[in-house]
């Protein structure tokens, strides 16, 4: 499966984008008073997709990777990361109170920017890596 590495890569790194600017414009949505329609069916639908999509990449490229990827812990701070971006869009999506939601979609947006920075660096401190070097 090695040698469809690139092809994967390339749908995950895809969805990743695709994930995050439909997450963005649902939350700009909900910002400026449009809940309704980024809480309508086919946007969530479309987002269940992407996120399917960018969820099953990731699995194929991890039974891909060899074991020494998981040595430093990049993966592990991805996932841990992932999870806590996935509760911030929840909230900025979804919260009652206009100032929570307005906070989670900003600290969902650094976490997002953070998990690329991760991604790229293979590092587990992501940007802040390059800065300590």
């Amino acid at each position: 499966m090695i040698e469809f590495y690139p092809q994967i890569k390339w749908v995950h790194v895809a969805a990743v984008m695709s994930s995050g600017l439909l997450f963005l414009l649902r939350g700009a949505l909900v910002q400026f008073g449009h809940q309704r329609v980024a809480l309508a069916g086919p946007v969530r639908y479309l987002s269940w997709t992407i996120d399917t999509i960018l969820l099953t990449a990731a699995l194929m490229l991890l039974s891909i990777l060899p074991g020494a990827f998981f040595a430093n812990g990049w993966l592990i701070t991805k996932i841990s990361l992932l999870i806590l971006y996935i509760g911030l869009a929840t909230v900025a999506l979804r919260s009652p109170s206009a100032a929570r939601r307005r906070s989670a979609f900003v600290a969902a947006i650094v976490v997002f920017l953070y998990i690329i920075s991760i991604a790229r660096a293979h590092h587990p401190l992501g940007v802040f890596w390059q800065w300590l070097m």
